[in-house]
């Protein structure tokens, strides 16, 4: 898919910004409104003093684990608008992705600046907190980065390559992130910790099969944590928090 529009491009070539009636998309930088719905890598959100209006967000993987289950709450979302061509030709549909808060959004324009990485590809390899990811290519860790979706090994030596140096200010950032609002970025760390190995034998037993099934271990993870969260609560079987998983895919 062709992209223009604000952030770093395919292969590292800057984005014309695109504008409409004297409108730069560029501009909208921040979305503050009641989450509506959140699916597996976008969510709705109505803005605040606008609920007639339901504008979809595309999310980072790891954002849209942290929301998942906060559908009512209001959520404040560092913003990055582009256009999209789904064929390479001259249609161009508007997008708008959303992240934890600013420090995110700036690790995920960096990203992008990587040959070959662009935003689809990005938002779902980014099923990691983005402080976690920039601190393994801080220390030259390309295993760790192939746990990733979408990230092979030869792509994992290109992050190292291309990035290495740029990204060491965002290690470990969005633990503690300031510039996110409603609790988001806390619930992106919380989410790797959980991706980590705090899940409960049940939860494991779910990735165990999920990976069988040729899931990822990583998106396996992911995925397991996102229908524990909107369920509530950690089933008795691990059958159900599969069951959970596919009927969220299914939607």
């Amino acid at each position: 898919m062709g992209e223009v529009g604000g952030g770093g491009g395919e292969g590292g070539k800057p984005r014309a910004r695109a504008v409409r009636g004297g409108f730069t998309w560029g501009m909208i930088t921040r979305l503050k409104g009641t989450l509506e719905r959140v699916e597996e890598h976008r969510a709705a959100v109505a803005p605040v003093g606008l609920e007639a209006v339901s504008i979809e967000v595309l999310l980072p993987a790891a954002t849209a684990a942290a929301l998942a289950g906060r559908e009512g709450q209001v959520v404040t979302l560092s913003t990055l608008a582009y256009l999209e061509s789904p064929n390479q030709g001259a249609t161009f549909v508007p997008r708008l992705i959303g992240f934890a808060g600013e420090t995110e959004r700036e690790f995920f324009e960096l990203f992008t600046t990587v040959k070959g990485i662009g935003n689809r590809r990005a938002l779902r390899a980014m099923a990691e907190p983005a402080g976690a990811i920039a601190a393994a290519i801080a220390r030259g860790d390309a295993k760790w980065l192939t746990k990733l979706p979408e990230i092979g090994k030869r792509m994992a030596d290109t992050v190292i390559a291309e990035l290495k140096g740029k990204a060491d200010r965002f290690a470990d950032a969005g633990v503690s992130d300031p510039d996110a609002a409603g609790g988001v970025a806390g619930g992106v760390a919380a989410a790797g910790v959980a991706a980590a190995g705090a899940m409960s034998a049940v939860e494991q037993d779910a990735v165990g099969a999920l990976v069988r099934l040729g899931e990822q271990r990583s998106e396996a993870e992911r995925k397991v944590a996102m229908a524990v969260a909107r369920l509530g609560r950690v089933p008795g079987e691990s059958n159900e928090v599969i069951a959970a998983v596919f009927a969220w895919a299914g939607r």
